[in-house]
């Protein structure tokens, strides 16, 4: 269950984000650490993700944040580039990966396989999608462990 705050600095972030070019991928609060720590994914829309957008984005949230006084207890504002070898979650990712190679894992056998490669379609209500050298693959979610994108987008 994500903190009650995460939405509300999802918003802000989004919003901060937006001015620097940049996009918010992921926000994560992790209450159990003392100071707690706020971790924030961005990705560059233009570019690889580089060291200057996680520095520019840290500098510009962290002043609307304590501004905001939206976090009212101490917290380490960790921002950084999800990298290339990731999980995907929301619909957003799915829908800005459409294309990229992605190797999909399931907890149980589907067609006599439990894991995938291919280049991502599309994500609904019941499937994954995937081309797998031009053979279309539907996945049910439910079976669904893990969908991360591939290492080499030239598998």
């Amino acid at each position: 269950m994500s903190h009650p705050l995460i939405p509300q600095i999802f918003q802000t972030a989004e919003e901060v984000a937006s001015t620097l070019g940049l996009e918010v991928v992921d926000v994560v609060l992790q209450t159990n650490k003392n100071p707690m720590i706020l971790r924030v994914d961005i990705r560059n829309l233009a570019q690889d993700t580089g060291l200057d957008d996680c520095e520019q984005m840290s500098r510009a949230l962290e002043a609307v944040l304590d501004e905001s006084d939206l976090i009212p207890q101490a917290y380490v504002l960790e921002v950084s580039s999800p990298g290339a070898e990731r999980d995907l979650q929301g619909d957003r990712e799915f829908v800005a990966f459409r294309g990229f190679m992605v190797n999909v894992s399931s907890t149980a056998t589907h067609e006599g396989k439990q894991s995938w490669s291919g280049h991502l379609i599309s994500r609904n209500e019941t499937h994954v999608t995937i081309s797998i050298k031009g053979r279309i693959a539907n996945i049910p979610r439910e079976l669904i462990d893990r969908v991360e994108l591939s290492k080499s987008d030239t598998e």
